[in-house]
């Protein structure tokens, strides 16, 4: 279904598990409505469930950093609108990943839109990272990972 990502046509506690991949970015419009899309993302969960996403984040070493932003500044456009035609596309992303919340941060908010044990993962020298966020509820299993 299409749907504006702050009303989903759902109803409360429908899903186990929500997936967004490379996508929060794009969604990231302002501070108010990606904290308004993460809550209906927690509302659609059932307790317990949760919320699994791939993102770019920013590398936690400064030169990694430093070196993508280069790339993803002069190249990832040119490129991009090279192979595909669309220097638009291009432009937006390179404009939207070095602007785009780090790890730890995200981590924080997703814990402030009401998730509990939000942990990433980086992958890929840190230029993406895994997060899983869970909703409040039925705790079985267990998680062997750090809480950052």
């Amino acid at each position: 279904r299409q749907a504006d990502a702050t009303a989903l046509p759902f109803p409360d506690a429908s899903f186990d598990v929500v997936t967004v991949s490379f996508a929060l970015r794009n969604l990231n419009v302002t501070a108010g409505r990606f904290a308004a899309t993460l809550r209906e993302c927690l509302r659609v969960l059932r307790p317990g469930g949760r919320l699994v996403t791939v993102e770019t984040t920013q590398p936690p070493s400064a030169f990694v950093r430093w070196i993508v932003r280069r790339y993803v500044g002069m190249v990832v456009p040119r490129l991009g609108a090279r192979l595909s035609g669309s220097r638009a596309a291009y432009a937006y992303l390179a404009g939207t990943i070095p602007r785009f919340h780090g790890a730890t941060e995200l981590a924080a908010i997703l814990r402030n839109a009401g998730f509990e044990r939000a942990v990433y993962t980086y992958l890929t020298l840190g230029l993406v990272a895994i997060h899983e966020a869970v909703k409040a509820g039925d705790r079985t299993g267990t998680d062997n990972r750090k809480t950052k």
